[in-house]
């Protein structure tokens, strides 16, 4: 067996955090860095989710880094084929290559002996500092249906999509309804010969406005950059508006439910469908969706809406709890992701014994765990979002990392957030979350298995930035290094 690689810093995951990790480091002076990713290029999401009509729902202006704006965007929200061309011109302006290695997938990272002692499928590595990007939507989360194992047909999760498969003359069952669904079901629906959409829970789908970006646009944009600058501000603020309605007056939320009823009546006539298409809880307390041709493609005549429960699979068919057997030959299962129990939490062990599986929940700031010394997750517990750009949290918490590597290496080289620290603050975003409007009843993929909402953030992410700009050492234990 090879001797363990040592370096200073180690980064898992080459998606959008990770690479924004390495940039941030590699301009702070530390260029002693290594970046495993498990596949054989960098992107993350946005290269795995390659299922036809795949784009994000944070407008182009705000999902971008801020130190690296891009004038051409195509749309005023962009593709997934956008995005995943974004991480590789990273990649290249930043000169990245050097650091990253494909293909290193992580079995196992420990702290032992004053190091993370990090194994993966292709040798052994340690680091004193260890910086987790593995992303909160990557590993799909595929339920266990009775008999799904004697299906005959194309079975593909949305994220995990056959880039050989065609549509065309199909007969194809979407089990779930949620955001990458309501992008997948227009795309295929002119071409299969039947489509039906199994549905658990109707979303709250709203106009989309999505247009094409001027050419006049982009030459503004990059003769005169101040003016894409202004525009991610304008955004920026209007969706922070926005957070009022999830995080304090859920009641505002009631004047986007009369735009939704207007959007879903000017597309479904039938009363039925009507009525199996409208939600049973507040707007907000899912994740609200946008599209235009969503509605418009359950009403044509070859889409099928069921809202039965799925209770088994046959060799080629779907079976529902009213005894129809829906005949199928291919499945696509649009279920979305492990956010709470990624299984990456199993395989990171701190100081104490513990994997982050265990202390996920006491995570402080969404960034250091209490146990886990010289430790950094990257979107960790409670920094998703219902209403802005996830980019912004990531460089406010690389803001807070690089300042704190800076404090602790002043120190002797080891931190560790205090137990009492992290458990004041998570007790605190506790009694905040059951009073927005994710708190108002329904089951939703924001919560783990015992109803915790460990995903959001409850409040404005200008906070979150005021409270990540400074490494308050009081926070810690710093020590010297062994």
């Amino acid at each position: 067996m090879s001797e363990a690689k040592e370096v200073t810093f180690l980064i898992i995951g080459a998606g959008f955090s990770g690479l924004a990790a390495a940039i941030k480091l590699t301009q702070a002076g530390h260029t002693d860095l290594v970046v495993l990713e498990r596949a054989d290029d960098v992107g993350g999401t946005w290269r795995d989710n390659v299922y036809p009509g795949c784009r994000c729902d944070v407008p182009s202006n705000l999902y971008c880094y801020s130190f690296e704006p891009k004038p051409d965007w195509s749309e005023t929200f962009p593709s997934q084929r956008e995005l995943w061309n974004y991480a590789r011109d990273l990649v290249t302006k930043y000169r990245l290559g050097k650091h990253l290695r494909f293909g290193h997938e992580v079995t196992s990272a420990c702290w032992a002996a004053g190091r993370w002692q990090v194994s993966t499928t292709r040798g052994d590595f340690t680091a004193r500092y260890l910086i987790a990007a593995t992303g909160a939507l990557v590993e799909p989360s595929r339920p266990d249906f009775p008999g799904i194992d004697t299906f005959r047909g194309t079975i593909m999760h949305s994220a995990r999509w056959d880039r050989g498969w065609r549509a065309a003359g199909r007969r194809v069952a979407v089990v779930g309804t949620g955001a990458s669904a309501i992008q997948i079901v227009p795309s295929i629906q002119p071409d299969v010969e039947h489509l039906t959409v199994f549905q658990r829970t109707a979303p709250f789908v709203m106009p989309h406005t999505n247009r094409p970006v001027r050419p006049w646009t982009r030459a503004l944009y990059r003769v005169l950059p101040s003016t894409q600058r202004a525009s991610r501000l304008l955004i920026y603020w209007f969706r922070e508006i926005l957070a009022l309605g999830f995080t304090r007056y859920p009641k505002i939320l009631k004047r986007a439910e009369v735009v939704w009823r207007r959007h879903l009546n000017s597309a479904i006539s039938d009363p039925v469908l009507r009525a199996q298409l409208t939600p049973t809880y507040d707007l907000g307390c899912k994740r609200v969706l946008p599209s235009n041709d969503f509605y418009p493609a359950l009403a044509k005549p070859n889409v099928s809406l069921v809202t039965e429960k799925i209770i088994e699979f046959r060799p080629d068919a779907v079976v529902t709890a009213d005894g129809t057997a829906h005949r199928v030959d291919t499945v696509i299962l649009a279920t979305g992701f492990r956010v709470t129990d990624n299984p990456m939490f199993g395989k990171i062990t701190g100081a104490d014994g513990r994997t982050l599986a265990e202390a996920f929940w006491q995570t402080y700031l969404g960034t250091v765990v209490p146990g886990f010394p010289n430790y950094f997750q990257l979107t960790g517990a409670n920094t998703g979002l219902g209403h802005s750009s996830m980019l912004f949290m990531v460089e406010s918490q690389l803001a807070y990392i690089v300042d704190g590597i800076a404090k602790s290496e002043a120190a002797g080289g080891r931190f560790e957030v205090r137990p009492d620290v992290a458990a004041a603050y998570n007790a605190k975003l506790q009694r905040r979350l059951p009073k927005t409007v994710w708190g108002s009843g329904c089951s939703s993929w924001y919560l783990d298995s015992e109803g915790r909402n460990l995903t959001l953030w409850p409040g404005f992410t200008f906070d979150f930035r005021r409270r990540t700009r400074v490494f308050r050492t009081a926070d810690f234990v710093l020590s010297r290094r062994a």
